[in-house]
């Protein structure tokens, strides 16, 4: 490594040694990007399409935070067109290009928006006039055809307006872009922590990391850092000495166990707690509530939370407590604002981009605030940035080109062979062409493979390991995210202990044993599982616990204790 003689060399050498001896690993690339969620991973894909070339670190998992903890709701723009025009005209305009290169991810299910008795019918005429005036095509329908295109709804409803609001997987949407930017020579990081921002002279030239499995500590030397941390944005930013005024915002929502409209229904009204049931797959989404979040992953939801969704949906659901609940989960959205005085609902939705070159800090910018419908643009504007210090000419082409490709035709005959009917649409979506092919040739070398492993979802054993063989993959909610596994009615009753057994058979139970692969993965669908538990919910409860309490005694309880 060091061909010098003399001096040079001994210090070549007492470099080494202290590298060694302190556990510093060193990485070099020209930007990293800070933050795995939705904006991050476009920002990495945008920068490696343009040939720069980037490292993404996430102190979690992927699609861990906000970019999973929401609707899923594709916007249309109609929500903010009234308070917020630009946010308004920035959501259909992404709206439409994303229906196209992320065509995987959408569920093309339109929008009502509903005005209910107990809703103002000046705001009614504000509404439409705004949604136009921003081009978000608006429809009226009478009471009667709505009702009978989506019979669960109040008979009470006043007024309906179809608009091209959509449902959109968070989870695939993010794991996607990580493939594509992959395949461009993007670097990923997960379970990486940003424990400092390294410059001299006021230029950014690293940043130090922790890995939070090992603990082990690393340094990556770098020219640019982009902080795309949404609610921990302003808790990157003051390891350089920056500050961010960042608002992590608290939303709490209910999944149901089954589509109660065909849908997007949103309550014609200014934006408040409750108010947009989203249908996803073979559920149906209720949300949100907003409340000042005591920390960025506030994310434990509540069971006041949960009666007080009930009762506001009522008004557009009338039946809505006779629904089963699936589970609840809440995010954090990212409010920032330069007005410290603007809180939750009063913050607006729109994103802004930092650059701290105006905080004496060159090769550091933060974009903040946003959405996830408006992710794309998010990351164009800032790689354009990026790219404008780096003068790197290359234009931006990600409002073009596919996330993923369609697999040809011939692949899908070939999965057909080994997958159960649906489960070939549900993987070839969730996978792409590419991850698609590599779980069929698992298949067709060893075709016991195809057994599903999670029913709900339609997940086999192959794409499990397939998932879990991932270097982002440290524990089975990794392997959840990416394949939705355990995430359907039984809520992991019957698939954790198969994939257990799967993962562990394979050699890839990540240095964990059996026992602590079932607590990590059955204490994650507990947390959203807890607020909701009465009825049908308590029941399959009761029989998850007697699976992996008595039957497999994961809590380790001895003979004749109490």
């Amino acid at each position: 490594m060091c061909s010098l003689d003399g001096y040079a060399k001994l210090v070549c050498l007492g470099l080494l040694y202290y590298f060694a001896k302190e556990n510093v690993v060193m990485q070099k690339t020209t930007v990293v990007v800070i933050g795995g969620g939705a904006t991050g991973v476009g920002i990495l894909r945008d920068l490696c399409m343009r040939g720069v070339d980037a490292i993404l670190i996430e102190q979690r998992d992927l699609a861990y935070g906000t970019s999973s903890r929401y609707h899923g709701l594709l916007h249309s723009g109609g929500r903010y067109a009234v308070k917020d025009a630009e946010a308004g005209k920035e959501c259909i305009e992404e709206n439409t290009i994303l229906r196209k290169i992320g065509r995987h991810c959408v569920e093309a299910t339109e929008g009502f928006f509903v005005r209910t008795e107990q809703d103002s019918e000046d705001f009614e005429i504000k509404w439409v006039e705004s949604c136009l005036k921003v081009g978000i095509p608006v429809t009226p329908l009478s009471v009667e055809e709505a009702l009978r295109l989506e019979p669960n709804l109040s008979t009470k409803i006043k007024s309906v307006y179809r608009i091209p609001d959509a449902a959109i997987d968070g989870f695939r949407m993010v794991w996607q872009n990580a493939a594509s930017a992959r395949k461009y020579g993007g670097r990923i990081l997960t379970y990486t922590e940003v424990t400092g921002i390294e410059s001299t002279n006021g230029q950014v030239v690293g940043i130090t990391v922790r890995n939070t499995l090992n603990g082990e500590t690393s340094s990556i030397q770098c020219d640019f850092v982009v902080s795309a941390a949404g609610s921990w944005a302003g808790q990157i930013a003051e390891k350089a000495g920056i500050a961010v005024n960042v608002q992590p915002d608290r939303g709490t929502l209910i999944a149901f166990n089954h589509r109660i409209s065909s849908r997007v229904i949103n309550r014609l009204r200014p934006a408040a707690d409750g108010d947009i049931f989203v249908p996803h797959g073979s559920i149906t989404i209720l949300g949100t509530t907003s409340s000042a979040a005591t920390r960025p992953d506030d994310n434990i939801p509540s069971a006041a939370e949960i009666v007080k969704l009930l009762d506001i949906g009522e008004a557009l659901f009338e039946d809505i407590r006779d629904y089963r609940i699936l589970r609840a989960f809440t995010g954090t959205r990212p409010l920032y604002s330069a007005d410290p005085n603007a809180k939750g609902r009063g913050a607006s939705r729109n994103f802004v981009i930092l650059d701290h070159a105006a905080d004496g800090l060159k090769g550091f910018v933060s974009i903040v605030g946003g959405k996830f419908t408006t992710y794309r643009l998010m990351a164009e504007k800032v790689t354009d940035l990026v790219c404008h210090y780096l003068n790197v000419k290359e234009p931006c082409r990600t409002a073009s080109e596919d996330i993923v490709p369609d697999p040809s035709a011939e692949l899908l005959a070939k999965a057909k062979l080994y997958f159960p009917s649906y489960g070939t649409k549900l993987a070839a979506s969730r996978l792409g062409a590419d991850g698609l092919e590599r779980v069929v040739k698992r298949m067709q070398e060893k075709p016991e493979k195809s057994q599903l492993l999670c029913e709900c979802e339609n997940v086999t054993l192959a794409e499990v390991e397939e998932a879990a063989a991932d270097t982002t993959s440290h524990m089975l909610s990794d392997v959840r995210r990416k394949t939705r596994m355990g995430m359907g009615t039984c809520q992991g009753a019957f698939c954790t202990y198969r994939s257990v057994g799967a993962v562990d058979a394979n050699g890839l139970s990540w240095g964990q044993d059996t026992n602590g692969l079932f607590k990590e993965f059955l204490q994650a669908r507990w947390n959203g599982i807890r607020p909701v538990l009465w009825g049908n919910v308590i029941r399959e409860a009761e029989l998850t616990r007697g699976i992996y309490d008595a039957t497999l005694n994961i809590n380790g309880a001895m003979k004749n204790e109490k």
